[in-house]
């Protein structure tokens, strides 16, 4: 495969943000070993809780500008402390590291840090879990997907790096390829040179059929693909069929956007995927071409 439409390497800066757990752990090794061989910075993002400053605080130091330091330099303790042994068990890769800890509001924190780091990729790792809490207050993963408008990885609870040999693009359309937002995609597709699964979606039943070549060969020359279009089927549905029927190692797809209503009323299609991936999910928050 020739990938010389497209030849440079964007994802140089990585946001991982952690909550110290054995998943966000397993989401950040997804990560390094993924973008292995390539010189990357990695920052890792502890955000606590505004309640945990505040007890630990007034049971401490009398002094507000002692107490925010002191309590900072606590929880960036703890930060190095988990992420050190990860850092040692890639010190042969050119990356970088910094770590970092905030305090609430948690999407706010990530926003910042986006532009002051000038981030490329948020990597996140997720709990194959749904219900009422999701419903009534929002998980971490999908309060930081509806709230933050950057390229996200979003990693199933336990999944490993095994390579990346297939990729599955859900669209309205081939043109989408071509859309500024989906250079992340662009950038696994030239790093790893997988075979990519194009799936279109259409709301209606009839319409004419589009030739995905010329869209496709724009962007990427001599690409390994094949194309598919569904119609009339909701894209959770037709996104979990095809991937019963083909080896998919990431999907990709653009950010769905839901009004509260909407979620209200018929469910949120974001979490129906983002929970029912049993693949990491690349999110690209969708721009005008």
């Amino acid at each position: 495969m020739n990938c010389t439409a497209h030849n440079t390497f964007t994802m140089q800066h990585i946001l991982l943000p952690t909550d110290l757990s054995d998943n966000s752990k397993n989401a950040i090794r997804y990560a390094l070993e993924l973008f292995s061989g390539k010189s990357c910075s990695f920052y890792f993002l502890n955000v606590q809780k505004n309640s945990n400053f505040v007890s630990e605080t007034f049971m401490s130091e009398p002094d507000v500008d002692t107490m925010v330091q002191s309590v900072t330099i606590d929880y960036k303790q703890r930060l190095k402390e988990f992420a050190l042994p990860i850092m040692q068990e890639f010190e042969a890769e050119s990356y970088t590291f910094k770590v970092d800890v905030e305090f609430e509001p948690l999407c706010d924190s990530i926003n910042q840090l986006i532009i002051t780091e000038n981030i490329d990729l948020l990597v996140i790792g997720s709990h194959g879990t749904t219900g009422a809490k999701e419903v009534l207050f929002g998980s971490t993963t999908l309060r930081v997907i509806r709230n933050v408008a950057c390229p996200m990885l979003v990693i199933p609870e336990g999944r490993k790096f095994k390579g990346l040999n297939s990729i599955l693009f859900t669209a309205g359309s081939c043109r989408d390829i071509k859309n500024p937002a989906a250079k992340p995609l662009l950038d696994l597709i030239h790093l790893f040179n997988p075979h990519l699964h194009l799936l279109k979606l259409k709301a209606r039943n009839k319409g004419p059929l589009h030739d995905c070549d010329g869209c496709v060969m724009d962007v990427l020359k001599d690409l390994d693909y094949e194309s598919h279009t569904l119609r009339g089927i909701p894209i959770p549905l037709a996104v979990d069929a095809y991937m019963q029927l083909n080896r998919v190692d990431i999907q990709a797809l653009f950010v769905l956007e839901e009004s509260i209503l909407d979620r209200f009323m018929f469910g949120s299609e974001t979490e129906k995927i983002v929970y029912a991936s049993p693949v990491p999910l690349l999110l690209l928050p969708k721009t005008n071409p």
